[in-house]
């Protein structure tokens, strides 16, 4: 098996770019090798799996609402966000639409598992705050509820 050789400048360089933009991780990707370096996780190298997409496309909001805003649906783990049921289906939610208590909102991916997020109550969605197939934290705002 071919040794590893890590780019040291372009991790530096990317970690400069997560000070720069406020970012909380960020992602090279070059001839089947990636590279993620994350404030919480340091620096880690992968082969480049094929992520599975729905054509659902949204654009995450530049900037993240605030912890204590009324509405605000968090990630209850660490995973992968999914928009829609499967790839190439429409979303399970959109701006602008009504949502009922329970009504699944996202799949979270993980540890391998699909888990469904139930909306915690009815209301209209306001904002979605991250795009599909999206890494995301425990506790990490993923969308506002009206």
């Amino acid at each position: 098996m071919a040794e590893l050789k890590i780019d040291k400048d372009l991790v530096r360089e990317l970690a400069a770019l997560l000070d720069e933009t406020g970012l909380a991780e960020i992602e090279w990707e070059q001839e089947g090798q990636r590279i993620r370096v994350s404030r919480a996780h340091g620096v880690s190298t992968a082969p480049n799996p094929t992520p599975p997409t729905t054509g659902a496309t949204v654009t995450p909001e530049t900037e993240p609402p605030s912890a204590d805003i009324p509405g605000a649906v968090r990630s209850p783990m660490v995973g992968t966000v999914y928009l829609a049921p499967e790839p190439g289906e429409a979303p399970f939610i959109a701006v602008g639409g009504d949502v009922t208590e329970g009504q699944t909102l996202f799949i979270i991916e993980a540890m391998k598992t699909m888990n469904p997020l139930p909306a915690p109550r009815s209301g209209r969605v306001a904002r979605i705050l991250v795009g599909d197939g999206a890494p995301i934290e425990y506790g990490e705002v993923l969308l506002i509820l009206e």
